[in-house]
């Protein structure tokens, strides 16, 4: 008997808001790498932007129900079978925005539960490392599944620059290694599926 065919529809978030992020870069570049053969159509990878999410306020919460966009954003996590975190780090944290956008989709119910994730970061010399291993601490109270290995730290600032002045990623190694992160992911994501 032949396995099903399961395609998977990832939610990538990016934790900066700003136009030419290196990690909007990072989500750009996953997007049209899941194009590629190897993954044979079966990965379908959405930008999900969170800046239209107000700052948490659970007086904006009314008879169950939230603002627009936060119900429109919890619908898409909601639908998702696995996130693509690309999470910069800030004073060895994840960023408010991202932080935000989490709280708002743990709201009850939380719709991020049981559901696996990766995570990329560019930064400095450790490449954001640290706002992986939070954003992993707070993915453990969400029940959010997060890959192990292959981890993908980028140094956004070596020579030559992997990144161009858009926050494009133009550095070929570091594409393969994104690569490998997103086929980890999808097969971490049919693992969870077919329990």
């Amino acid at each position: 008997m032949e396995k099903p065919i399961i395609k998977l529809k990832v939610a990538a978030l990016c934790g900066s808001l700003r136009k030419a992020s290196f990690h909007r870069g990072l989500i750009t570049s996953a997007i049209e790498l899941s194009k590629d053969p190897i993954f044979n159509g079966l990965l379908e990878i959405e930008y999900i932007d969170i800046s239209p999410l107000p700052m948490l306020n659970t007086d904006l919460e009314v008879h169950g129900t939230y603002p627009p966009p936060v119900e429109a954003f919890r619908r898409k996590i909601l639908e998702a079978d696995s996130f693509l975190f690309a999470s910069p780090e800030y004073n060895y944290s994840v960023t408010a925005p991202l932080k935000n956008a989490m709280d708002w989709a743990s709201r009850p119910p939380n719709v991020w539960g049981d559901k696996a994730a990766a995570i990329v970061s560019a930064g400095g010399d450790f490449g954001g490392g640290r706002s992986q291993y939070h954003l992993r601490q707070i993915g453990i109270y969400l029940d959010i599944h997060f890959i192990n290995k292959p981890e993908f730290f980028l140094n956004a600032f070596k020579s030559p620059m992997p990144f161009d002045s858009d926050g494009n990623l133009i550095d070929q190694s570091s594409k393969e290694r994104l690569k490998e992160v997103l086929l980890a992911l999808q097969a971490f994501t049919l693992r969870l599926k077919a329990k």
